[in-house]
Order: structure tokens, then C-alpha cells, then sequence
């Protein structure tokens, strides 16, 4: 809390200061610190301790795992043009949907067979790492490849 105190002072001559000045004392108090943490339960932790070497090569396999399905990503989504030229309307396009996920879930197998040494909280690292680039590439090249493919098939108005 701030105390405030009243000080009056007499004017003095030359002083054009006749109103009463506020003196502000403010006791602020010291930053509390916390003790420091540490772990004292009984349990071991169920991850093993992990060292700098073992971080490493951990980063670098989901590394290559993000750039494989980056990679999985554009070339499913190319072939997936030729692939599926046969079928018309909505089922090519579930056609493709369900040929994403087959490739993904193929991703997912291989990742697995890298034999990456992850701690049980990282364990869902191997679905997710590069999920959303791996769909968003794949649809992105799907419709590009086919868009180049099919530009003389439809009369637009535009001559390219």
C-alpha cells in the first residue's frame, strides 16, 4: 500500500508555490524467490535420462522423417494424378483421400522401422512430425499436376 503524507511548506517570497505538496513514500516489498526445484520423489523418472549424442541423432531421425514425408508428399500427390486418371467425379476424389492416408500410414511403418530411440512423452512424434506439410503439399501438387495436365482438355477464354 502507498502512504501518502502532506507536507505543508510556508511560501516563501519569489516562490510561486502556495498549494500543499504530497510526499510519496512507496514501501515496495523485495521479489520473493522461489527455492529451487528439484526432484525429490521416490520414483525413478520412467524416461531415461537422455544425453547431448543421443538428442542429436534423435533430432536428425525426425529430421529425415519430416523431409521423407515432405518428399512422400509431392510425389503422391503427382502420381496421384496419373493414378486415379481413369475414375470420374467424386471418386477420384475420395480415391485420392484414401490413397493419402495408405501412403501416410506407409510413412508411418517405415518410421517405425527407423528404429528411433524416442522417450515415452515424444512417442506420438512419429504420427504427427509433418503431418500437416506432408496433406497440404500433397493436395497442393494433386491439383497443380492435374490443373497442368488438363489445361487444353477445357476451353477457359484464356489462350496461353
Amino acid at each position: 500500500m502507498a502512504k501518502f503524507k502532506k507536507k505543508k511548506s510556508a511560501p516563501t517570497p519569489g516562490n510561486d508555490d502556495s498549494k500543499p505538496k504530497i510526499e510519496e513514500n512507496i514501501d515496495t516489498p523485495e521479489t520473493e524467490k522461489s527455492p529451487p526445484t528439484t526432484n525429490n520423489s521416490k520414483e525413478p523418472s520412467k524416461d531415461p535420462p537422455i544425453n547431448a549424442a543421443e538428442k542429436s541423432e534423435k533430432d536428425k531421425k525426425l529430421s529425415k522423417l519430416f523431409w521423407m514425408r515432405i518428399a512422400l508428399g509431392v510425389i503422391a500427390g503427382i502420381a496421384t494424378t496419373f493414378i486415379f486418371e481413369d475414375i470420374e467425379g467424386e471418386e477420384r476424389r475420395w480415391a485420392s483421400i484414401g490413397f493419402m492416408i495408405i501412403v501416410f500410414f506407409g510413412s508411418i511403418i517405415v518410421a517405425k522401422g527407423m528404429n528411433m530411440q524416442l522417450p515415452s512423452s515424444d512417442r506420438k512424434k512419429i504420427v504427427t512430425q509433418g503431418i500437416g506439410s506432408y496433406v497440404f503439399l500433397y493436395l497442393f501438387t494433386w491439383i497443380v499436376s492435374y490443373t497442368l495436365t488438363h489445361l487444353g482438355d477445357v476451353s477457359t477464354g484464356i489462350n496461353l
